[in-house]
């Protein structure tokens, strides 16, 4: 396959992608067919399902995109600390600047009606990269494992709040929040190389 390929493929995709999340927009995901995504991606049929077997699966594919983007962001929030505080806002800040960003997917991803089981890879986003990339500063008997289990999940109903409070609150209003809650339950961590 040619690099010029290997763009279509990409830009087709992409262009599924975007007409999904715009039909969502106006739509149920029961209510959308096949047809409709292919003919808004300016594409048809065959074209769709030669990159995705159903609707569920493009569905998929997208969330899969803004978790990756998740990740990223969430990465980058202590990107060249070697420690930081946990009442640190600006660890929490970029995660919530993406999701502010983004907030007609995450708004699906976190209420998890759309695509059953999102709301959990949501949270194993943040758990997995809490798992490889840090660890507490202070000694402790708890199991490290439960406890960032503990804190993912409960950071979910804290996204799921902003959700339902239609974004009011900033994202540096909602990450200070955040690192206040945190700040109560763990003194700070360490970076671990990658």
């Amino acid at each position: 396959m040619t690099a010029s390929e290997d763009r279509r493929i990409l830009r087709t995709q992409q262009n599924l992608k975007n007409a999904l999340l715009n039909l969502l927009e106006e739509k149920d995901l029961q209510e959308l067919s096949v047809t409709m995504v292919a003919q808004k991606a300016g594409c048809n049929r065959v074209t769709f399902y030669s990159h995705y077997k159903d609707l569920n699966a493009l569905l998929a594919a997208v969330v899969g995109d803004y978790l990756e983007g998740l990740k990223s962001h969430f990465r980058n929030s202590f990107r060249d600390m070697k420690r930081f505080s946990s009442r640190d806002v600006r660890r929490h800040l970029p995660i919530f600047e993406y999701i502010y960003e983004n907030q007609f997917i995450f708004s699906l991803i976190i209420e998890g009606e759309v695509l059953p089981g999102s709301q959990n890879q949501f949270c194993e986003s943040l758990a997995e990269v809490a798992r490889s990339r840090l660890k507490l500063e202070e000694e402790t008997t708890a199991d490290i494992a439960a406890m960032n289990y503990f804190l993912t999940y409960g950071s979910l109903g804290f996204f799921f709040y902003w959700i339902k409070q239609d974004f009011k609150d900033s994202p540096e209003t909602m990450a200070g929040k955040l690192a206040e809650l945190h700040g109560s339950m763990f003194k700070g961590a360490i970076v671990m190389e990658e």
